[in-house]
């Protein structure tokens, strides 16, 4: 009897002692496996906080370049002078906004910037002489034609009937202006709608 009690005892320590060595080789494996997967967690979330900061910089260079493109576009077209000059003698206009194509000068071509051998067309076709820029006085327009119904808005008349004194240039009129003729016939309003300052030109007389 007192054999088997021994026998007992001793494998009861021993599947004690395998227990205990299994939980020790266990719990260091645990924590080699959570540290080693802590790692890669961090690396990712380093590489996602990366990635945004470089993105937005890369779009914001070519809006920069766009902006300052169109910037120079706008002084281009603003430093061109549209001041209108007449011919003391004949009376002929020279406007930058048609300029004079059949002697090479291309539209836009403001009178400053004209050749110094510039002659006026008009008396040089005439034969009244070689009449220069010297000859030429700063002109402004102050009638205005109506490109739908000829109406003419003269600024030394204005339309006082309609509010609009004598003397009021046409720059100064309200941008709700409407042509008084086309406002009362009833085909342009249909067809064309109301005409504004914009369906104005300028008279060259």
């Amino acid at each position: 009897m007192a054999k088997a009690v021994k026998t007992t005892k001793k494998s009861g320590a021993k599947t004690i002692k395998k227990t205990v060595a299994a939980k020790a080789k266990a719990s260091p494996v645990a924590k080699k496996k959570s540290a080693v997967a802590g790692k890669p967690a961090a690396k990712k979330a380093v590489a996602v906080v990366k990635k945004p900061s470089t993105k937005p910089a890369a779009k914001a260079q070519p809006k920069k370049t766009v902006n300052k493109s169109a910037a120079k576009a706008g002084t281009k077209k603003a430093a061109v002078n549209l001041t209108r000059y007449k011919c003391k003698l004949c009376g002929y206009i020279y406007s930058p906004l048609r300029g004079e194509p059949h002697n090479g000068i291309p539209t836009g071509t403001s009178f400053d910037d004209l050749p110094e051998k510039y002659v006026c067309p008009v008396c040089g076709y005439q034969g009244k002489g070689r009449i220069g820029k010297w000859g030429f006085d700063e002109w402004r327009p102050t009638r205005y034609l109506c490109s739908m119904c000829s109406y003419v808005y003269d600024e030394k008349r204005g339309e006082p009937h309609r509010g609009i004194k004598a003397g009021t240039k046409f720059e100064d009129l309200p941008d709700d202006y409407i042509c008084p003729v086309c406002a009362m016939d009833p085909k342009i309003r249909v067809q064309f709608g109301k005409v504004f300052k914009q369906g104005f030109e300028p008279l060259q007389v």
